[in-house]
């Protein structure tokens, strides 16, 4: 049997190469790699002109087989979650992670549909929360982890810190509006800051709203962005 042929693209070998092995999920040693268009010096008058280098990859023997295998093991169903486990492993890590804090903090712990909500609350919270929620981010990505060693499956947790999550959906939502009004206006696309996937989905939702433009996000994370334009 033929082994398949994929094909990418990219500014230089290694970027191509990158996103190749991002896409296939695997590591360069399950890959054969050529080179289909080398990175020849460029001329004066080609400077303006976008460099795409193609790379081709083959995956090797048994690397196809072991991928379809992987394949059929996402698709069997998704073992219970034991929410009560999260629970118990995030209050012993919150009233630690609290009690070393230098100001009075206090904590509620709710679930709802298997979806986990930590609100803090207290004096002087900013800098639990960050440069535009960069800090609080970084918060919930540990307390996402803890909630999960001890399942199989992810747990979804969201963590607010001093009413934040409330206010930045409100500046984003008119932010997007705004923005929207701009595209209508100027006919011409805008491409906002990047944002995290929860930020996104604000915006996205905000603009589903509106018949004259529509959103997608472009770029990798941590540094992906949206993109507001015409429909």
């Amino acid at each position: 049997m033929d082994q398949k042929t994929y094909t990418f693209e990219g500014k230089t070998s290694t970027e191509a190469i990158e996103k190749g092995l991002k896409e296939l999920n695997v590591s360069k040693s399950k890959v054969d790699i050529k080179i289909l268009e080398q990175e020849d010096k460029r001329s004066f008058f080609s400077i303006l002109t976008p460099r795409v280098v193609k790379v081709e990859m083959k995956l090797k023997e048994n690397v196809e087989e072991e991928k379809a295998v992987k394949h059929e093991e996402h698709k069997k169903p998704h073992e219970p979650i034991d929410m009560k486990e999260a629970e118990n492993q995030l209050k012993s890590f919150l009233e630690e992670f609290i009690s070393k804090l230098p100001n009075k903090l206090e904590y509620t712990l709710t679930e709802e549909n298997d979806l986990i909500k930590i609100d803090i609350n207290g004096e002087d919270t900013g800098y639990l929360i960050g440069y535009r929620g960069e800090v609080l981010n970084s918060i919930q990505t540990v307390v996402s982890n803890i909630a999960s060693k001890s399942n199989k499956e992810k747990v979804k947790v969201i963590v607010n810190i001093g009413g934040y999550r409330e206010k930045r959906e409100k500046d984003l939502q008119n932010l997007a509006v705004k923005i929207a009004g701009t595209v209508i206006k100027t006919r011409k696309p805008i491409t906002l800051e990047p944002m995290s996937a929860y930020e996104r989905k604000i915006i996205h939702t905000k603009l589903q709203e509106n018949s004259k433009v529509t959103t997608h996000s472009v770029g990798e994370e941590p540094y992906r962005k949206v993109v507001v334009s015409l429909k």
